[in-house]
């Protein structure tokens, strides 16, 4: 893995994000300094465990090494630039990191719960129509590191226990593979944030090399895909940083990953008015869905201002239930968290709130 922006200038000192580093490195490392391999555990532990954010908080290094790798590294990190909170409860963040670059995350609580909504890359280049993120472009793809600092803030922030992650923030996670999974794997980790591999969630525009990438990993990771139409016109004016890959494409491509995983994948269906909520289209999903292992998520279109795209009615979404129910397809309304802070899907800007 080759991460991005893992150092900074500090004067005339340039010094190495030490979330950059894997814990073989960080071993090395640590014994060229003169230092006991254990060392490594104990650093891991206070940067994905702790998630300190200076060294002085690792009270069982010695006071020396502490300060050899305060002058040397960083711990990354993230600034708060500004929240909002939600009348349901969740709360949307927009994050700085060292380099001034901004992101934003979302913590959406329930009474036992707190699943964190984060980003894995500022902005994104995959321009789908709807979205509000893309509007303005990529700035930059994030690190395992960065991706995994924004579940530390919200967990600190709400002083509880992360149980799940949806990576469907900014960014095509899939278009930030080896820092997307390395962040995963750090979630999922004992040693890490220790939450279940069922419950981190991937959502990909359709990248179909990297979905079969995925279904080779060993992880029990959730795999969502964002369709918004099973007509190929209607998807490529939606989505047309995948028209490359053909609808037939990606339904072959998900039919070999549920043979191989054995696992259920979900696709979501941003209902549209007068777009993707027609009759034929209808007819069309349920024609790409029925006999296979899937889940239909149906999202009614989240405002976004300046956008030409106009929800459709709930009526419309209970109809697409209806009937991909009655081919045999599982579909249910996903409940919008955050909409009234621009902070549910597709609403996410990087910007201050106006």
């Amino acid at each position: 893995m080759q991460p991005v922006n893992q150092s900074r200038k500090d004067g005339q000192n340039q010094r190495t994000d030490l979330k950059a580093l894997s814990r073989t490195q960080l071993q090395e490392l640590l014994v060229g300094m003169g230092q006991p391999a254990f060392r490594a555990k104990q650093i891991d532990s206070w940067i994905w465990e702790k998630g300190v954010s200076s060294f002085d908080q690792m009270t069982n290094l010695p006071k020396a090494l502490r300060e050899t790798l305060a002058e040397q590294y960083t711990l990354g990190g993230t600034s708060l630039v500004a929240s909002q909170k939600s009348a349901d409860g969740s709360k949307k963040y927009l994050l700085s990191f060292e380099d001034g670059t901004t992101v934003e995350c979302v913590g959406m609580p329930t009474d036992k719960r707190l699943t964190v909504c984060a980003s894995t890359q500022a902005g994104c280049g995959m321009g789908c129509a709807f979205c509000a993120t893309g509007a303005s472009g990529l700035t930059r793809s994030l690190t395992a590191g960065e991706i995994y600092d924004q579940v530390i803030h919200v967990r600190d922030d709400f002083g509880k226990r992360v149980t799940g992650v949806v990576l469907m923030g900014q960014g095509e996670p899939f278009a930030n593979y080896d820092n997307t999974l390395a962040a995963l794997r750090r979630l999922n980790a004992p040693d890490g944030m220790g939450i279940g591999a069922r419950h981190l969630t991937v959502s990909t525009c359709g990248i179909i090399p990297m979905i079969t990438r995925f279904s080779r990993e060993p992880e029990q990771f959730t795999l969502a895909v964002s369709l918004h139409s099973a007509v190929q016109k209607t998807r490529d004016a939606l989505m047309p940083g995948v028209k490359r890959y053909s609808l037939l494409r990606l339904y072959d491509a998900m039919g070999e990953y549920a043979d191989r995983t054995g696992r259920r994948p979900t696709y979501e269906y941003a209902l549209i008015k007068g777009v993707n909520d027609s009759d034929e289209e209808l007819t069309y999903l349920c024609d790409f869905c029925r006999d296979t292992l899937c889940h239909v998520n149906i999202i009614q279109l989240n405002q976004v201002s300046g956008s030409k795209f106009q929800p459709a009615s709930a009526r419309r979404a209970e109809d697409f239930v209806r009937r991909l129910a009655s081919v045999g397809v599982e579909a249910t309304i996903r409940q919008s968290r955050g909409a009234d802070i621009d902070a549910a899907c597709g609403q996410l800007r990087q910007r201050l709130a106006q």
